[in-house]
């Protein structure tokens, strides 16, 4: 009930009309969403719980300023890669696999979604146990991803989730 509230008040704010066409859609696709990710935020053993809900709130805009630096590195990174003396070289893809430890799937999702949005990985598959696949442009970067015990970009959303 709470995620189709959040749904239908984020709909009547991004849509801003108000007559009984666009209200109709506006609860049916609230209705849909919810049913379909309700145990997302707030029903399941692994997920995450109310009472953590302010917490993250709080510490999510720390984790934000992070991304957002890491992006930035990132395309530097990228950049260099791509103008490289001897582009074929730098460039040396690999798809790694690696387990995390995070345990709630908000927690996996926010790294698979964290992993994509940085230059040169892309998340190809995340699985229920935490394996996740990742396409990564050199050696470097995948080295980066499979020492998860030091990797900072999970030990920072572990501690956002409480997972620590």
């Amino acid at each position: 009930m709470l995620t189709f509230i959040i749904m239908m008040l984020t709909w009547c704010i991004l849509s801003g009309f108000f007559d009984s066409f666009h209200l109709s859609l506006g609860i049916i696709s609230s209705l849909i969403v919810a049913w379909s990710s309700h145990d997302l935020l707030f029903s399941t053993p692994t997920s995450v719980r109310l009472s953590q809900t302010w917490r993250i709130w709080m510490g999510f805009p720390g984790y934000f300023l992070y991304l957002i630096i890491e992006i930035w590195k990132a395309n530097i990174y990228v950049l260099k890669l791509c103008f490289a003396k001897d582009v074929e070289r730098a460039i040396d893809p690999h798809l790694i696999t690696f387990k995390t430890t995070l345990k709630s799937r908000l927690a996996m999702v926010t790294l698979a979604n964290s992993i994509t949005l940085t230059p040169g990985t892309i998340t190809v598959e995340v699985d229920y146990d935490g394996v996740f696949t990742v396409h990564a442009l050199d050696s470097g970067i995948a080295e980066g991803l499979l020492k998860a015990e030091t990797n900072e970009m999970q030990t920072r959303i572990a501690k956002l989730f409480g997972e620590v």
